[in-house]
């Protein structure tokens, strides 16, 4: 039986790469489709609005864990060839894309109605309010609350541990059935997630500070 010991330790950093890649897929995924269906609940279209509130209540009212095996096990039966990878990679984008969708929707909805108004004074079209006037200045709301919410997608990443995705808590479980020493391994496990993630709880915390001190002068 191996003991645990720095190779691995090593093995198990190693696997951090994973972690950051998938969490920036989804990421970046989840925010182009966050944004497109945050625009749709904000816009004056009543058929967009019900089909993004829609999506939204579906991936926000189901658990990460379903929609990973729906993803994984579901595509199968449909003759859909698909990899852990690409399974991890469509369930956190989908499911990043609902919660940023509602927090950019917050956001949206917070920019005063006077700066609405005055743009549609202006006679401008839905896309250039949002575009020139609402965006720039929601953006500015949104960055704490989004940078809060990357720290629950890293650690969502470890749900894809349960369809063989091997970031940092699927190659702790290896390195624990090879070692048999669960505490070191999986405290190893943990003391990686929270370097990862306290830096960025942080720099959400302290965006929120300096954006709570913006809006009190």
């Amino acid at each position: 039986m191996r003991t645990f010991g720095f190779p691995e330790f090593l093995f198990i950093l190693e696997a951090a790469k994973w972690t950051l890649a998938l969490s920036a897929i989804a990421f970046v995924g989840g925010a182009l489709l966050g944004l497109a269906i945050a625009l749709a609940r904000t816009s004056d279209n009543k058929p967009l609005r019900a089909v993004s509130m829609g999506f939204i209540q579906v991936f926000q009212g189901t658990p990460l864990l379903l929609q990973l095996f729906l993803i994984f096990f579901g595509a199968p039966v449909l003759g859909l060839d698909i990899n852990p990878w690409i399974a991890a990679g469509a369930a956190l984008v989908l499911n990043s894309a609902a919660f940023l969708a509602e927090i950019w929707r917050g956001c949206i909805d917070a920019v005063p109605g006077g700066q609405v108004e005055a743009a549609k004074a202006l006679n401008l079209n839905y896309f250039s309010r949002m575009r020139f006037v609402v965006l720039p200045q929601a953006f500015k709301i949104a960055v704490p609350p989004t940078v809060g919410y990357v720290v629950q997608i890293i650690k969502g990443t470890s749900l894809a541990a349960i369809i063989g995705f091997e970031e940092i808590t699927r190659t702790g479980q290896i390195i624990n059935n090879a070692t048999f020493q669960p505490l070191y391994v999986f405290t190893t496990v943990a003391a990686i997630y929270f370097a990862i993630c306290w830096p960025l709880s942080l720099l959400a915390a302290r965006l929120e500070r300096r954006q709570g001190r913006a809006l009190a002068r």
